[in-house]
């Protein structure tokens, strides 16, 4: 398996020029980087205009790996190549690196770059690739992996400090400006020129030859003199605050350091490669960081189990509209005056505080009164609320917050509270939030547990995600009074009245609900189907021989016909055909060929087996191939009336030729799809031309349009322009 490395973009608040000054200082040989033996120069060559320079280098390393695995390898050094090119002019540095040892078993390529900041010229930036392939390595694959992913990651944090210690050692020099090269200068104006044009990054890899010559992160803010060339620049505060929303945009190392925490550098590239991913998928609709670090969190940053959960879970929320649940939401009365909790304050970390006074709750009148829907929808909007509650005390505190606190009071807890309807409610509720709002729950304090307790957890903690148990404290009687209880956790002045402390809580006492509020299990029904239909979206099942269609009559010539869809699972084609005939009324697939009985199947087709492409109907755009997980938006401007029927077909794997096999990635996928079945959720407008110029307009206007989108990334339910679709204004073989 190919281990890959992504870093966020590390900035030097330094020029360019300097930062190449102290990045030279670091070759032949490094005393900072004790296993960088050696470096020879192989090769130099420099432009006529002396503007590009390259060198190609011959690097060892004494890889600090088990003296066994060395003497079973039979080498004591291993060697790699390193080439660097150096544009003065343009101001950037490239390097490639690859390793030369071992290199029919180990494939080692690293790039490596350093460029002006696009917003202040007196500051430098560097990004860093890198990827470990380990075909065969005398059996010890396994362990050579594990060495070379734990100096890496090693290397990385080591980089970061060693060309802040040269800026300062220049510094000390009394170095504190190198003039930039110009077109009359012979070479550049830096202290060994040699050198600098070798400044080999040096990846440092366990295995096998790595490189990474010089990381080049969060310089200190000293020596920040260099920003003032630039008296238009941007502050420091306001770099660390850019949020990237378009697949240009880069994560900045200050900017996840201050919202997002302290990462290793391997679980930043996990998010960075993640947060990559989605840009190109979702077409710029990603959730924010934070919100993708915590389903990183919760798979342990595994970035295929992290990817699949998260996009089920914006799939989900797309369907119920969860993004706009705080703004449409009521509560009812009834939720208001006996659902017993409410957000009170923060605890001592920062993190907002959400109190639940369970033993006073009548989950039995709530349900009865409600229905299951109305408390889930509840309950989601209490997630909502604490993730923008996070946002703000983020701001608040100057450090990343990213989850909540949650107190239970049981006291008054009885066997009235294990009613079968209740528990069953709790537990869809607890499957929901588990699912989509992982590593929101920082601490959880359980107060008070009478004896009846043990019952109930015997019940809910199978569906309580193991990492989230382990935030529980449970505390029996007044134990939580004591040292090590609830002053632990809170500060003395907002403990609750009711639990001995001081502050006012505005949490309801609950109480028995009135029965005559209660409804019958036929109105609950009506309402939860009103709840949770509520959703401009469709789904449908696609299969091996059965599309789905669907037909939209058009009247006006220049319609606009809108679309936007997820593929939910596996890989579909996406055809719209037009015909002047009216298909016959739509058949549902019987699938009896699939095996598939179930009654909720959505799978119709309209297209007739007798229909004949160019003659019955023809195609208007070209085929769209959509893989699992996309989201993918549209428009296509008709050109006459009729029918234009939209097709989403199984996506049939090409046959491999005799002279190409198959790609890795086409067979896992073709394994991915079990029983040959795909399904798509899906909405579709038409608008008139004068309707979609305007509503583009309007959606250009917008920003963000989701509770988790990324701040800077626009979002729209249409095409934010005719032509942003892969295939807009295509009309070929139409029937006339």
């Amino acid at each position: 398996m190919v281990q890959k490395y992504q870093s966020p973009v590390r900035v030097y608040k330094h020029p360019f020029e300097l930062v190449m000054a102290a990045y030279e200082r670091r070759f032949p040989t490094c005393h900072l980087i004790p296993m960088f033996v050696n470096s020879d120069v192989v090769n130099e060559e420099t432009s006529e205009d002396g503007t590009t320079q390259r060198i190609e280098r011959r690097c060892a390393l004494d890889v600090d790996a088990p003296r066994l695995l060395k003497r079973i390898a039979g080498v004591d050094y291993v060697y790699f190549i390193q080439k660097n090119t150096l544009n003065r002019k343009e101001r950037t540095l490239h390097i490639e690196s690859h390793n030369e040892t071992f290199s029919n078993r180990v494939v080692v390529h690293e790039t490596c770059c350093y460029s002006v900041h696009p917003e202040n010229e007196g500051w430098t930036c560097f990004e860093q690739t890198a990827s470990l392939d380990i075909k065969s390595f005398f059996g010890f694959e396994s362990t050579v992996e594990k060495i070379a992913m734990k100096q890496y990651a090693s290397s990385i944090n080591k980089g970061k400090e060693i060309i802040e210690f040269y800026l300062r050692e220049l510094e000390s020099e009394g170095v504190s400006h190198v003039p930039r090269w110009t077109c009359s200068s012979v070479s550049p104006a830096l202290p060994a020129p040699s050198s600098l044009s070798a400044s080999p990054p040096e990846l440092q890899h366990p295995s096998a030859p790595a490189v990474s010559a010089s990381q080049p992160a969060d310089a200190k803010d000293g020596a920040s003199q260099e920003a003032k060339q630039d008296s238009g620049a941007p502050q420091a505060d306001s770099l660390v605050e850019i949020l990237a929303g378009t697949p240009e945009d880069k994560l900045d190392a200050d900017y996840i350091k201050r919202y997002l925490g302290d990462l290793t550098p391997l679980q930043e590239s996990c998010l960075i490669r993640l947060r990559k991913w989605l840009q190109e998928t979702h077409k710029g609709k990603i959730p924010k960081d934070e919100h993708i670090l915590r389903f990183l969190r919760a798979r342990d940053f595994n970035m295929d189990k992290a990817r699949e959960i998260l996009c089920q879970s914006l799939t989900w929320r797309k369907q119920h509209q969860v993004d706009y649940l705080l703004e449409t939401w009521s509560p009812p009365q009834v939720l208001q005056d006996y659902y017993t909790g409410g957000w009170h304050h923060h605890d001592r970390d920062g993190r907002p505080l959400y109190i639940l006074r369970l033993g006073h709750m009548d989950t039995k009148g709530l349900v009865r009164a409600l229905g299951e829907e109305s408390l889930l929808r509840h309950v989601l909007s209490i997630n909502e609320e604490g993730l923008r509650r996070c946002e703000e005390n983020t701001k608040v505190f100057g450090r990343p917050i990213s989850c909540w606190t949650c107190l239970v009071d049981l006291e008054g807890l009885n066997m009235r509270h294990l009613w079968r309807p209740g528990v069953k409610a709790l537990l869809r509720i607890i499957e929901v939030v588990e699912a989509n709002y992982p590593e929101t729950l920082g601490r959880l304090l359980i107060l008070r547990a009478p004896r009846v307790f043990p019952v109930l957890w015997t019940l809910v903690s199978p569906f309580i995600d193991e990492n989230t148990r382990k935030k529980f404290l449970i505390y029996a009687g007044n134990d939580y009074q004591g040292p090590g209880g609830l002053v632990d956790y809170i500060d003395k002045e907002i403990i609750p009245d009711f639990l001995g402390g001081e502050c006012m809580c505005e949490v309801p006492e609950g109480g028995l609900v009135p029965k005559s509020m209660y409804r019958t299990p036929e109105e609950l029904e009506n309402e939860d189907v009103r709840l949770w239909t509520e959703t401009i979206y469709q789904s449908a099942s696609i299969f091996k021989g059965a599309p789905h269609e669907l037909v939209i009559e058009i009247i006006d010539a220049a319609s606009v016909i809108t679309w936007d869809f997820d593929v939910c699972k596996g890989d579909i084609v996406f055809n719209i055909y037009h015909s002047k005939r009216a298909p016959q009324p739509p058949r549902k697939d019987p699938l009896g060929a699939h095996g598939i009985t179930s009654p909720g199947v959505n799978n119709v087709q309209l297209i007739d087996k007798s229909w004949i492409l160019g003659q019955d109907y023809s195609m208007v755009e070209s085929p769209l191939t959509c893989k699992e997980g996309e989201s993918v938006q549209g428009s296509h401007i008709t050109r006459w009336p009729g029918f234009y029927i939209l097709q989403w077909k199984f996506h049939n794997m090409p046959a491999c030729s005799a002279t190409n096999l198959p790609r890795v990635d086409d067979v896992l996928a073709t394994l991915q799809v079990s029983s040959h079945k795909c399904k798509v959720m899906f909405y579709t407008e038409v608008l008139g031309s004068e309707d979609f110029r305007t509503a583009c307009c309007d959606v250009q206007s917008l920003g963000s349009m989701t509770s988790l989108e990324s701040s800077h990334s626009g979002f729209s339910q249409l095409s934010a322009a005719t032509t942003s679709s892969n295939h807009s204004q295509c009309s070929s073989m139409i029937s006339r």
